[in-house]
């Protein structure tokens, strides 16, 4: 029977030694190296891929915590178990978050060491007799709410990627018109999924909680584009994108002449953090034929330093300034502003 590889951290010596002594004088463990602080613990499971790495919570160089994680990362078949003189609830969650399977209390018997590794190595979590029965009762807790968290999770993923795969998405058009002479002179696609969540917006909030909201947008929007042929010609299409998927917008391939006809909207629900890259994303979609519009101007994120930025071809009112504007000065002011502003503009 193969014997489990195990290194320890710990940055008292004499724990070490005895550490050491308790592992030479058991068959079925072998050790494979000792450090005493985080970072030496770190390296040694880079080097010797052990089974079980038995870490110190307070040691130097980020303690317990740090090690868990960096240990997961380079030897990710590595069981870390903890090894602590606290067992309080803070410290025992702490580690168990960090990614250790196991956690033993110092001062407990050598045999109750040695069976946290093996059940370690099996893929088994341990704890310690030490630990108070409330803080086993939170943990089992966190760890289902992890789990429970997960495969909420995994459902958004698989829900995403269906739509992706399957093209259940639908698109429908919302006509744009010129408000003195009544000529529709644009239409603006609107994305339409399956009944799974209750709106559009839904789906584009789960799929940014997921990491999926830039491949749901492009998605989106290619399927809009793939109806600019059967529009009159003198129309023009709009489509939703927001500001940090708009850099992949050159890539998007349409026939010569087709990007003249596109207006982005970028929505002002979304938070800028660098407006260096977005002003080159803007500058860049228009060196392919695109305009611009800002989306939404009076909610979410929406203030003048953003239009500033952007610079658009168009400016789209929200609802929330629109919305009773015959009879409320407050918005009647504003909209004018804006009207006039974008007259400057050109």
């Amino acid at each position: 029977m193969k014997s489990v590889s195990v290194v320890i951290a710990d940055d008292e010596a004499l724990v070490r030694q005895a550490l050491g002594e308790l592992m030479s004088a058991e068959p079925a463990l072998e050790l494979a190296g000792e450090a005493g602080d985080a970072d030496g613990v770190i390296e040694l499971a880079r080097k010797h891929r052990p089974d079980v790495a038995l870490v110190d919570v307070r040691m130097p160089g980020g303690g317990g915590p740090r090690a868990a994680r960096e240990i997961k990362l380079c030897s990710p078949s590595t069981r870390v178990v903890a090894l602590s003189a606290y067992s309080d609830r803070e410290t025992v969650i702490e580690m168990v978050r960090a990614g250790a399977v196991g956690y033993v209390v110092k001062g407990s018997p050598g045999r109750e060491v040695v069976d946290a590794i093996l059940r370690s190595a099996r893929g088994e979590g341990t704890l310690s007799a030490g630990i108070t029965g409330d803080v086993v009762a939170e943990l089992s807790h966190h760890l289902e709410r992890e789990q429970h968290e997960s495969e909420s999770r995994r459902a958004q993923i698989d829900r995403i990627r269906r739509v992706l795969a399957e093209g259940t998405l639908t698109i429908v058009f919302q006509p744009i018109v010129r408000l003195t002479t009544g000529e529709m002179v644009g239409v603006e696609a609107l994305s339409r999924f399956p009944d799974d969540l209750p709106d559009t917006q839904a789906w584009f909030k789960s799929a940014e909680a997921v990491g999926l909201q830039g491949e749901l947008e492009i998605h989106a929007v290619q399927a809009a584009l793939a109806h600019l042929p059967s529009l009159d010609d003198e129309l023009y299409l709009a489509v939703n994108l927001s500001p940090k998927t708009l850099p992949v917008w050159p890539s998007i391939i349409l026939e010569a002449g087709a990007k003249d006809r596109v207006v982005l909207e970028l929505t002002e629900h979304a938070r800028i953090d660098d407006y260096c890259l977005l002003e080159k994303a803007i500058a860049d979609a228009r060196a392919d034929g695109a305009r611009i519009a800002v989306d939404d101007v009076g909610a979410g994120f929406a203030n003048l330093k953003h239009i500033l930025h952007v610079a658009p071809d168009f400016i789209k009112l929200d609802t929330s300034l629109t919305r009773g504007i015959h009879n409320d000065r407050s918005r009647s002011a504003l909209a004018k502003a804006l009207v006039s502003f974008a007259g400057e503009l050109g």
